[in-house]
């Protein structure tokens, strides 16, 4: 369960991301509320490379488990 929150965490954090950067483009917030949308972008740009960052260590460490770092199909043939 917990890697499907992550996932989903990581989806939800992106789409806010995505709407914040819609507002701004916009510009019809106040300074203020530019200034704290832009601050909540920072910390979910940050979220969002922190668990790509993650995925990716993953990833290597699976393929260095096998000790072949060569690719692979991934469909059941």
């Amino acid at each position: 369960m917990a890697k499907k929150k992550t996932v989903s965490s990581f989806e939800e954090s992106l789409t806010e991301l995505e709407q914040l950067v819609g507002k701004l483009e916009r510009g019809d917030l106040s300074l203020e509320e530019s200034l704290q949308a832009f601050e909540r972008g920072v910390h979910l740009t940050r979220t969002c490379q922190k668990t790509l960052a993650e995925a990716e260590q993953k990833v290597q460490i699976l393929i260095g488990k096998n000790g072949n770092q060569t690719l692979e199909n991934f469909a059941n043939e």
